[in-house]
């Protein structure tokens, strides 16, 4: 299996200081301060957002092994993860909405796959520490 690298740089004190997070691919490089992570608005990304993006990608991906495996094979995933981060500061809940194009699925084997695929997928599982994940899917 892969081996994946990213960074990240800080500067200065918390409040004040700046930083940048990068992937080692080169695929994706973003600065971040206090005010990106903390107050929101600003310009700029934060851990929690490209956790989001990580939880996202992973499950869809998670999802669609297991839609193909079941002989029903997706033509499309669109999933969001929106993270809560709350005091402490801690993630308290993260939010996955996911939509799917699936030709001859029934709604309920549709919605236990679905569920699988959050229980199961690796970044789920690396996340376990977060007190809610929530999951919506639909099946278009």
């Amino acid at each position: 299996m892969s081996i994946t690298r990213s960074e990240a740089t800080w500067n200065g004190t918390l409040k004040e200081g700046n930083g940048v997070m990068k992937v080692a691919s080169g695929y994706f490089e973003g600065p971040y301060t206090f005010a990106t992570r903390f107050e929101g608005g600003a310009k700029g990304t934060n851990p929690e957002e490209l956790i989001g993006a990580a939880h996202a990608g992973c499950y869809s991906m998670f999802l669609s092994a297991l839609l193909t495996n079941n002989g029903t094979p997706p033509t499309r995933i669109y999933t969001t993860a929106t993270v809560h981060l709350a005091a402490g500061p801690t993630i308290s809940k993260i939010e996955l909405n996911t939509e799917a194009e699936v030709p001859d699925l029934d709604a309920a084997r549709f919605q236990e796959l679905a569920a699988d695929a959050k229980a199961k997928c690796p970044v789920s599982k690396a996340l376990a520490a977060v007190n809610e994940i929530v999951l919506t899917a639909t099946l278009l």
